[in-house]
């Protein structure tokens, strides 16, 4: 499989996560901007699958990173943040989202495992009532795109 076919619309999607059901495999997903990766990153996805057998990713559309982060954001589009993602031995299914959030993507799928960071709270995670159960995992201090977009900023003075 090439990384490109790791990127699917949500019918695809869906047909996979049949398939999975029906052959007993725990299915996990996890979704964000991912807009230039860095370690803290890797680390979630990382956790995300040792979560279970499958790991769907989220992933929101350039529109969605603006309505969220900014005008200046995504660094770079969604076509090419797909498809980094998709190369990680991590991530099984990258699908792209239009919406703010993924409620309809966790809705359509019922992963068994919803994964998010520990800065959120369970009660407050997108779509956790349609999930088995959520994980909540450690993030890595000190590491964020809005972090690393700041340091590149040109400085005023």
């Amino acid at each position: 499989m090439t990384t490109a076919a790791k990127i699917m619309p949500l019918g695809k999607a869906l047909a996979l996560r049949a398939a999975l059901r029906r052959k007993g495999k725990k299915a996990v997903f996890t979704n964000g901007c991912f807009d230039v990766i860095h370690a803290g990153h890797i680390a979630t996805l990382e956790t995300a699958r040792s979560a279970g057998d499958f790991l769907f990713l989220g992933l929101n559309s350039d529109a969605s990173v603006r309505r969220l982060k900014g005008p200046s954001r995504p660094l770079n589009k969604a076509g090419d943040r797909a498809r980094v993602l998709a190369a990680m031995a991590a991530v099984d299914a990258v699908v792209i989202f239009t919406a703010d959030t993924p409620l309809e993507l966790i809705k359509a799928l019922r992963p068994d495992v919803l994964v998010k960071g520990a800065d959120y709270r369970r009660e407050t995670v997108v779509g956790a009532g349609f999930a088995g159960r959520v994980l909540l995992i450690p993030l890595v201090k000190g590491r964020s795109t809005t972090a690393l977009a700041a340091k590149l900023a040109p400085r005023k003075r």
